[in-house]
């Protein structure tokens, strides 16, 4: 055995013990193997940097982006809604119906760019539902690896494929010769997940996901409830044509009025002199027992059109601050009523402390003094207008990002001009970073925000990895393997010529680019397919569909960009990989058995 082969072959192990304990982060040890590989020799400087300008890590970085630019426009979040409207909080059905959408996504575009669009609806439904997005994030992630299986031109191995093919002088595959393996392993892997997950994912973040939100925590210091409800003022109601401050609500039945929906125009905490009208809907907040006698004084209908207050219930648009009164406030020596805080603000004062002390019932007339506390209620917008202004500090932490539905149109066509470009023969870098710059240029985001958006962690990991795959190439390391195990099972049953395959691929696939282990193994395949009398072609295509196979480590991109958003750990995609990957395997290797031959 050659030094050279040695060295790589030591490298590669120290690598992925290191990768799989993480006694180090693992973009430092990406960075390590990638310095390795250059003080040893097998690597010139150029060879050894060449990650830093790899098509894949560029692609990364766009899709990043790209993603974050999405998110700020709303529309995944809209999606996610519309998706849980359809489908309810069931976590099964949820899995179950963003992995076969993700996968079917992933079979006509790069699969990282089906996972990128994805994945801010997968968060948003994870803070929606309560379910861990631990447990949705690595799924849908192999669900878009997996896509890319569906079709000869939906991963960059499939597509090189023929062209091997063509030259060993074989007849290449047509577009949907791979169509019904992919089906076959995209259900299995739902099924997978959908039946077993509970005992393969990690059912909570390893990154302290389980801690309270900072609305839970003001929700619990305070004995806060969320119970809004939702009346119809109809004709004979005694509230019609009498203002709010006329009603009583606050006077009489310390309830709050958070919203008023008229026709197609909704008042978040509207002016006590706004008068009410018959057909109007109210979102009323407070104790059950205020809210039943205000409703039933007052001839209120319960309605269900809550629909209509999209804002009012989404943590993702609105929620609970605290805000303190500074000594400089223009509010000291004012009362709300004077001040006039929800004209001013659109924000529902639901508490007040003053001295210490709970103001109980109506507080629209107590004099404000430096140093009381409000607890309010209203939108992110409106509250961030009141977080910019002299009266009031906001102590609460506003984690929700402003959304920018105007965008949209602008972020939809960024982001399938990428689409576009990379389906017309543009390189997925080139593509997807075109689409990236289109939306700084249109607006969407600012240069700065998506500079933020980059997780570097994920991009120093593919940066390191990327040589350890072009030292096995160069080296003949790949080479060595690939012909040591092929002539180890010349003449045994077809069953385990094809498991070998499949495996040899597969492990080729954890350490080395997609398309670095289909070319390597294609023409040692066509050989062993000649000397034991078995037709090559499904044999090269069995390979190529293995090279998909890159679940036990976070070395592919998919994984890599899935891995901070759902604060995994090497050790996470071991288990959940290492079970996949058997799926996959037993999956291909029977599927092509049967079929192929």
């Amino acid at each position: 055995m050659e030094t050279e082969i040695i060295i790589v072959l030591t490298i590669m192990a120290f690598t992925i013990f290191m990768l799989v304990t993480e006694i180090i982060r693992i973009d430092v040890t990406a960075l390590i193997t990638m310095l390795a590989l250059s003080w040893t020799g097998i690597l010139t400087t150029n060879e050894a940097l060449a990650g830093f300008s790899s098509n894949a890590v560029v692609a990364m970085i766009a899709v990043m982006i790209l993603g974050e630019g999405m998110a700020k426009t709303g529309m995944m979040s809209r999606f996610s809604k519309w998706l849980l409207k359809r489908v309810g909080s069931n976590k099964s059905s949820i899995l179950g119906s963003l992995s076969l959408s993700v996968g079917t996504l992933s079979g006509v575009i790069q699969n990282i760019g089906a996972a990128a669009l994805f994945l801010p609806s997968i968060m948003d439904i994870s803070r929606r539902t309560k379910i861990s997005a631990s447990v949705l994030i690595m799924p849908i992630g192999f669900a878009a690896i997996i896509g890319g299986t569906l079709t000869m031109v939906g991963s960059g191995h499939l597509i090189l494929t023929n062209d091997l093919l063509a030259n060993a002088d074989l007849d290449p595959y047509g577009l949907f010769a791979v169509t019904p393996v992919g089906i076959a392993l995209l259900v299995a892997a739902v099924l997978f997940f959908v039946l077993l997950g509970k005992y393969f994912l990690p059912q909570e973040s390893t990154e302290g996901e389980s801690k309270l939100t900072e609305q839970e925590k003001i929700i619990e210091a305070f004995s806060l409830n969320k119970d809004i409800r939702y009346f119809r003022v109809e004709n004979n109601c005694e509230l019609t044509g009498k203002t709010i401050e006329q009603s009583g609500i606050w006077s009489d039945y310390n309830i709050n009025l958070l919203a008023l929906r008229d026709g197609n125009n909704t008042q978040y905490s509207p002016w006590r002199e706004t008068v009410l009208k018959e057909g109007q809907v109210v979102a009323l907040y407070g104790e059950v027992d205020d809210v039943n006698r205000f409703t039933d004084d007052k001839k209120l209908s319960a309605t269900e059109d809550h629909i209509i207050f999209e804002s009012i219930e989404d943590p993702e648009e609105s929620g609970f601050v605290e805000v303190i009164v500074p000594p400089r406030s223009d509010l000291v020596g004012q009362t709300i009523r004077e001040f006039s805080m929800r004209k001013r603000y659109a924000v529902e004062p639901i508490m007040l402390f003053s001295q210490g002390e709970n103001v109980d019932d109506d507080f629209s007339d107590h004099k404000i003094k430096a140093g009381d506390t409000f607890i309010i209620y209203g939108t992110w917008k409106n509250i961030k207008e009141l977080q910019s202004s002299d009266p009031f500090i906001v102590t609460t932490p506003i984690s929700a990002e402003m959304k920018d539905p105007s965008k949209t149109w602008q972020a939809a066509g960024s982001f399938l001009l990428a689409i576009v470009l990379a389906m017309s023969g543009f390189s997925i870098s080139i593509a997807f970073l075109t689409g990236a710059v289109m939306m700084v240029l249109t607006n969407v985001m600012s240069i700065q925000q998506a500079y933020k958006s980059i997780e570097w962690k994920v991009v120093f990991l593919l940066v390191g990895l990327i040589p350890l795959g072009t030292a096995m190439q160069n080296s003949g390391t790949a080479q060595f393997l690939a012909e040591n195990v092929m002539s180890v099972i010349e003449g045994s049953h077809l069953l385990v010529l094809l498991f070998t395959v499949g495996i040899l691929s597969t492990g080729f696939s954890l350490v080395m680019s997609n398309v670095g282990a289909v070319v390597v193994l294609a023409p040692l395949v066509v050989g062993i397919g000649a000397l034991a009398g078995v037709d090559p072609r499904p044999l090269v295509l069995l390979a190529a569909v293995n090279a998909g196979n890159s679940f036990v480590l976070p070395t592919h991109q998919v994984n890599a960009l899935m891995m901070s958003a759902g604060g995994y750990k090497t050790k996470d995609y071991f288990k959940a990989g290492g079970g996949m990957t058997i799926v996959f395997l037993v999956v291909s290797v029977l599927f092509f058995y049967y079929t192929f031959f």
